[in-house]
């Protein structure tokens, strides 16, 4: 599974890249949505600004994607909902969860 994580917090995106490609996926760090082949799954930072951009153009793609923010973050949270996020996940979830949470994005296509 190609997974594309966009992510400006350089310690999560290093955990992220790291988790994602111990799973045996591929994990690619970037700052915006690359031409060719889209990826399976993405990542995103919901704190981040320009997040909201980015969902139209990776669900458009066909891209499930997975927002991220601090449990007590609800405001937040909410605005992925909003924006169209596929999955929303705390960060906690993200760490402990990320296994599951990607094979969401494969039942998905089911």
């Amino acid at each position: 599974m190609k997974v594309w994580i966009f992510e400006d917090n350089l310690m999560w995106s290093s955990r992220l890249v790291k988790s994602v490609q111990a799973f045996g996926h591929d994990a690619v760090l970037l700052q915006s949505i690359p031409d060719g082949e889209p990826a399976d799954a993405a990542i995103l930072n919901l704190s981040s600004s320009g997040f909201s951009e980015l969902v139209p153009l990776l669900n458009a793609k066909g891209v499930f994607t997975i927002g991220h923010a601090g449990h007590k973050e609800k405001e937040i949270l909410q605005l992925g909902r909003d924006a169209g996020v596929d999955r929303i996940a705390t960060n906690s979830e993200l760490t402990y969860k990320i296994e599951s949470i990607l094979n969401e994005s494969e039942s998905s296509k089911s």
